[in-house]
């Protein structure tokens, strides 16, 4: 080891996993049983119904080295990562899923990585995992993040990732409730390194990511990460304003001019139609922005700790 320190706390979001969340806790503490770090397991329970309460309290009763925070509800995944992060005390904190399609073994990688230097460390998926659609939205989300953002965000990576200490520390100093995780780990800067790796299938159940909540994702990344989208808006809204007035200067020349002008409602209609298209279209755009600082200027926590379980962590969380 390098000196950087040897407690290592694993953060997971649990919602709804009771048939994997032991099997989790089983491959972490046989992945670091021969080597000489202290793991600590952070399992955020972001609303789960029983029985995954449940056996999370239980793992918290039977396990030494496995600390439970029981969110007051779904928070979503974005918030109870933030939850873990903020609560974790190891001197390298690792985020990753509870459903095992993040290898336990590839936390081993990220530790090297962080042995060798790397303040950050980003897993990156490879292969071919995802449905064609997703393959497909996944490319040009972050084609387009790229284009717009000043942080460039790493393609395919995913919320699996080893923060050092100093990192979770600035982490606990940024406010804002619509989080996007890959993002800000990129933002922050320090020295940082990527490793492949390739996502497991499920040991069992379904997904709980829907359609709808990546989209809320997507959107919070685009939002938090630039400000690109409201200048946009500005610059569709002056050539859309411009090409109607050279539209009705047309109309008027034809009117006075030729006697080729045909009275009629469809191009005025197409015209109209299109404008206020336009309009709704960036009036969204800005309301983004607006329901974003709505939420910021409200002040209410990203999340709600109701209790706790198990080993008791230095982190200045309590339930309230």
């Amino acid at each position: 080891m390098s000196g950087r320190g040897n407690r290592v706390t694993v953060v997971s979001p649990v919602y709804n996993e009771q048939d994997n969340v032991i099997a989790l806790v089983d491959e972490l503490t046989e992945v670091f049983a021969p080597l000489s770090y202290e793991l600590n397991v952070l399992l955020v329970n972001d609303g789960s119904r029983e029985p995954t309460t449940i056996i999370l309290d239980e793992l918290a009763r039977t396990r030494d080295n496995v600390t439970v925070l029981h969110l007051s509800r779904n928070f979503g995944h974005q918030a109870a990562l933030t939850a873990g992060l903020e609560a974790a005390d190891g001197d390298a904190v690792v985020s990753m899923d509870s459903d095992l399609q993040h290898p336990p073994r590839v936390v081993l990688e990220l530790l090297e990585k962080w042995e060798q230097g790397a303040d950050v460390v980003h897993s990156v998926r490879e292969g071919v995992q995802e449905g064609l659609f997703k393959q497909i939205t996944s490319r040009w989300y972050y084609r387009l993040m790229r284009a717009i953002s000043p942080t460039p965000v790493i393609p395919r990576a995913a919320d699996f990732r080893l923060l050092d200490r100093k990192v979770v520390e600035v982490f606990r100093t940024m406010p804002e409730r619509a989080r996007f995780l890959r993002g800000m780990s990129v933002w922050v800067g320090f020295q940082s390194a990527q490793v492949p790796f390739v996502v497991q299938d499920r040991r069992a159940g379904v997904t709980k990511y829907t359609l709808r909540k990546m989209v809320t994702l997507a959107l919070d990344g685009l939002v938090s990460l630039s400000s690109l989208p409201l200048y946009i808006a500005f610059y569709v809204g002056t050539f859309v304003t411009l090409g109607s007035l050279a539209y009705f200067v047309y109309v008027i020349g034809m009117f006075f001019f030729t006697d080729t002008a045909q009275p009629g409602w469809s191009s005025l209609m197409a015209a109209m139609l299109f404008l206020s298209g336009v309009q709704i279209n960036l009036m969204g755009v800005i309301g983004l922005y607006l329901g974003r600082i709505y939420d910021e200027v409200r002040g209410r926590p990203t999340y709600i700790v109701a209790r706790t379980a198990g080993k008791s962590l230095n982190t200045g969380v309590s339930a309230p």
